[in-house]
This record gives structure tokens, C-alpha cells and sequence, in this order.
């Protein structure tokens, strides 16, 4: 609903972390984070979370081997399909990943792929929450 709503008043939306803070890429294997990795502090990198949120994201996998594209490039094209509003600024570490990532924006993703990212990936189907609980800091 928010996005809509942005279109329509003109404003643009940056989304934080597009590719799921590495969940989403080809390589990444949220289970063999080092010990000093941040992610290992958020419920959504939580061993449970991690073994859930795989299933979800084969499916994204077997969506781009069809395509011939890799996971976040699939995953970048779905979030640049919300519309001209959304500009996704995905972090990187190496020039041949940022080419990956920039090559998704020539990807036009049909309208059947769209609703079956969006059915896959819905809120209530991804475990954990993407931050930890700060209650205490109240």
C-alpha cells in the first residue's frame, strides 16, 4: 500500500538492503557467517530463520536459473518492477558484482514472475525479524 501511495504523491523510495543482506545472492550461505559477522545478531540470520527463509529463496534461485540470471539480479529486477519511484542501491564489495548488480536494471520481468516473487516473498512468509529486538532501550 505504501508504495501506491508514494507513486502517486511523487515521491521516490530507496529500499534498504535489496538484496536481503546477502541472503539473496548466488554465493551467500547465511549458515557459515564468520564470528565476527553483524548479521549473526539478527533474528532474521537465526539458525531456524535461515533454514526457512532457504526454501523461499530456491524458489528464487530456480526462478533465475530459468531466466539465466543470478539470484540478485532476479531479485534487483523485482524491485526495480515496483515502478520508477524505486531506486534500489544495493552494497558491494567487488567491481564484478557491482556489474551484476547494474546489469538487472536491463531486465523485464513478465507480469507472472512479478506475482510469483510476490507470492513467495509476502511478509508473513519470511522468518525472523530483520532487527534485533531494542525494547531494552526504552
Amino acid at each position: 500500500r505504501l508504495l501506491p501511495e508514494l507513486a502517486r504523491l511523487g515521491i521516490g523510495y530507496v529500499p534498504y538492503s535489496p538484496l536481503g543482506r546477502g541472503m539473496l545472492t548466488s554465493g551467500s550461505q547465511p549458515g557459515s557467517l564468520a564470528d565476527d559477522d553483524f548479521r549473526r545478531n539478527l533474528p532474521r540470520f537465526a539458525p531456524e530463520a535461515v533454514a526457512r527463509n532457504r526454501r523461499l529463496v530456491a524458489e528464487l534461485e530456480t526462478m533465475a536459473r530459468r531466466r539465466g540470471v543470478s539470484p540478485a539480479q532476479m531479485a534487483l529486477a523485482w524491485v526495480l518492477a515496483q515502478g520508477d519511484h524505486v531506486i534500489p542501491i544495493p552494497g558491494t564489495k567487488r567491481v564484478r558484482f557491482l556489474d551484476e548488480n547494474l546489469a538487472a536494471a536491463e531486465i523485464r520481468l513478465q507480469a507472472d514472475e512479478i506475482a510469483a516473487l510476490q507470492a513467495i516473498f509476502r511478509p508473513e512468509a519470511v522468518s525472523g525479524d530483520p532487527y534485533p529486538d531494542m525494547s531494552f532501550m526504552r
